[in-house]
């Protein structure tokens, strides 16, 4: 059994797919070590485990309006897709969405997984209520206006503090989208003109292979004033990220307006291959750090061109989530799409990160970095809390994996020699 992108091997490890809650509460209790396991669309460490895996797809789904509120709370194990689609039936929208709607809700808010636009805040700083079994089946409630700092170090919580059931999320009154592209933008006007190309839509893409141009893509609500954009050429027919892929499995473009959930993703639901023939890796840096990563990323370009599918640029708002990746701050995420080539990558994902690092580069938490758990931590200043939080939820260590124990290891308090993990738990079967 492997993860989506086939890089991460799960060998025999138990999984089960509860049907109840009070199913998934008796499994809980009964593991010595357990797993949630979503979409499978993570490509770091994260996933594996030497325990079980319980599946969340099996729970009765239900997306629970609270019109009053502004909110609905939904089954954890949903995916993004299906809550849309009971959302916009009965006239709401969640204010973002991923570049891939088929995912589910627990996996995307534990691992900080963002849309993009210069006024949206990662996926999981939606999220008001949160529900999730313990480590001894117990059932655990949080709120964000009752728990406060304890519900901001919960949410993104990399899956080491329980497994959730329910989600609280905030809705809007549904709204429209019309999605165009432009073509032939020159690298040196996006990095020149930053705040005019992102804030020319209420979610903008830049996809590039670092080399001369970029491609612009532009989500723009059709209830809010449109910001013209005057670089490169309007496209003349429907585009995929990746050039000279096929478009078939994108997102209807060509400005023409459509519902928010089938216009924001890039990909349509249901059209994502079965395996990934690719790898990932993107980092959030402090948006004001932008021109200087676009410096030094179009530096690299000739080392990136022949391992790189395509690289995405996007703007996230900041958040309270201890951690979360764009935590204390407005971000720019550079993201890559890699060939399969577990050999060659590595490296380049090395020479990404000497570059991105020192201007304040967080890796996302399901993506691949070459980073030790260490550095990585250092990029958080509520991680010693972090730690101290799983020690309060999962004394034990039920929810665990090597991921989770080397970024948050536990105290020494013995004299006795404590293992050492290198980033094998980062790398994967990298």
């Amino acid at each position: 059994m492997r993860n989506w992108a086939g890089n991460i091997t799960f060998g025999t490890a138990r999984v089960s797919r509860p049907e109840s809650v009070d199913e998934l509460r008796r499994i809980v209790e009964g593991s010595e070590r357990v797993r949630a396991l979503g979409a499978g669309h993570s490509f770091s460490g994260i996933l594996a485990t030497a325990g079980s895996f319980v599946r969340l797809d099996g729970l009765p789904p239900a997306v629970d309006i609270d019109a009053e509120a502004g909110t609905a709370t939904v089954t954890a194990g949903m995916r993004y897709a299906d809550v849309a689609a009971e959302l916009h039936r009965a006239g709401y929208a969640l204010a973002n969405l991923a570049s891939l709607p088929d995912i589910t809700v627990a996996g995307a808010c534990a691992t900080g997984t963002h849309g993009s636009g210069d006024t949206q805040r990662a996926l999981a700083a939606s999220v008001t209520g949160l529900e999730m079994v313990g480590p001894e089946g117990d059932l655990v409630e949080l709120r964000r206006d009752v728990d406060h700092d304890t519900f901001a170090g919960s949410v993104v919580a990399l899956g080491a503090l329980g497994v959730a059931t329910r989600m609280t999320v905030e809705i809007e009154p549904s709204f429209e989208v019309a999605q165009s592209v432009r073509v032939a933008v020159p690298l040196t006007e996006v990095q020149g003109r930053f705040d005019d190309v992102f804030g020319a839509a209420y979610s903008v893409s830049v996809f590039t292979q670092w080399a001369d141009d970029a491609t612009v893509w532009l989500k723009r609500r059709t209830d809010r004033p449109v910001a013209a954009l005057d670089l490169g050429t309007p496209a003349q027919g429907p585009l995929n990220p990746v050039p000279g892929a096929d478009p078939a499995p994108c997102t209807a473009q060509l400005g023409v307006p459509g519902p928010w959930h089938e216009r924001l993703p890039h990909i349509r639901t249901g059209t994502a291959p079965r395996l990934g023939d690719e790898l990932q890796s993107e980092y959030f840096l402090p948006r004001s750090a932008a021109p200087a990563a676009f410096a030094a990323l179009r530096e690299l370009g000739a080392l990136l061109g022949p391992v790189l599918h395509v690289a995405e640029v996007r703007t996230v708002r900041g958040d309270d989530l201890w951690l979360s990746p764009a935590y204390e701050r407005d971000s720019v995420t550079f993201h890559f799409t890699w060939i399969k080539d577990i050999a060659r990558v590595p490296p380049v994902i090395a020479a990404v990160e000497k570059a991105l690092v020192p201007l304040g580069a967080r890796t996302h938490w399901a993506k691949l970095t070459a980073m030790t758990g260490s550095e990585v931590r250092s990029g958080y200043r509520r991680a010693p809390d972090f730690r101290e939080l799983t020690r309060k939820f999962d004394p034990d260590g039920k929810f665990g994996n090597d991921f989770v124990d080397e970024l948050f290891p536990a105290p020494i308090e013995t004299s006795c020699p404590q293992p050492t993990r290198e980033t094998h738990a980062w790398k994967s079967d990298l």
